[in-house]
């Protein structure tokens, strides 16, 4: 059994500056005002006006423009991402991925969960990592006894690794952000969406800017801590 920490990947190449995604953006709005005069070619209208649109709530211009990030999670972090109905996915299959073959190297992976500390809560631990070896010792006899992987699946524990791939406009990204990084969400969730989060705002100005993050928590204060 292997254990890993989960992660993403950004598919969709950005721009330098995010200047061309936003440009996009400013291309399609000013069809409704009749202000395509007012483009200029460093990207400043761009900017200007697509930080107008967010402002006002003039959302569905980022409609056109969308973005595709690779997730390595747990089941249960991407059964909640797959609620987000706008949104497109495309996800390691658990019915036809048979994890006792030569390219999973003979074994499920397991996605860590964060929250119990290895030193701290040793006993949880060890007994989280003993559930899951048990879990794949049932599904590899299964398999070994003419069950099907999309039967034998029935045994593998909700932590099983899983890649989601989740592409969906921007319009529909922010609304992701602003459900899946306030301290309400679950934290695995968090784990995923609080870094992503900072990485965009980093890379397309505007769009992303007014959503805050805080990850992770301080734990001394108890407050909440912006992620430098």
């Amino acid at each position: 059994m292997k254990i890993v920490e989960p992660k993403y990947e950004i598919l969709t190449d950005i721009s330098e500056g995010g200047i061309k995604e936003l440009q996009q953006i400013e291309r399609v709005a000013r069809v409704c005002y009749k202000s395509e005069d007012k483009i200029t070619p460093d990207g400043e209208s761009a900017k200007k006006l697509v930080g107008f649109l967010v402002k006002q709530g003039h959302e569905a211009m980022l409609e056109h423009s969308q973005l595709s990030v690779l997730f390595t999670c747990d089941r249960g972090v991407a059964n909640e991402l797959v609620r987000h109905r706008i949104a497109s996915f495309a996800q390691e299959s658990t019915r036809y991925c048979n994890y006792s073959k030569e390219k999973f190297e003979g074994s499920i992976t397991v996605v860590e969960p964060f929250y119990i500390d290895k030193e701290q809560n040793r006993l949880f631990y060890r007994k989280w990592v003993e559930s899951c070896e048990l879990a794949e010792k049932t599904y590899f006899l299964m398999l070994m006894n003419g069950y099907r992987p999309e039967q034998a699946r029935c045994v593998l524990p909700l932590c099983l690794k899983t890649e989601i791939v989740v592409t969906a406009n921007y319009r529909e990204w922010r609304n992701i952000f602003k459900l899946r990084t306030p301290v309400a969400a679950h934290p695995q969730m968090r784990e995923l969406m609080c870094p992503l989060l900072k990485e965009l705002q980093s890379k397309i100005p505007v769009v992303f800017d007014d959503i805050y993050t805080y990850w992770p928590k301080d734990e001394q204060t108890g407050k909440e801590s912006v992620e430098e």
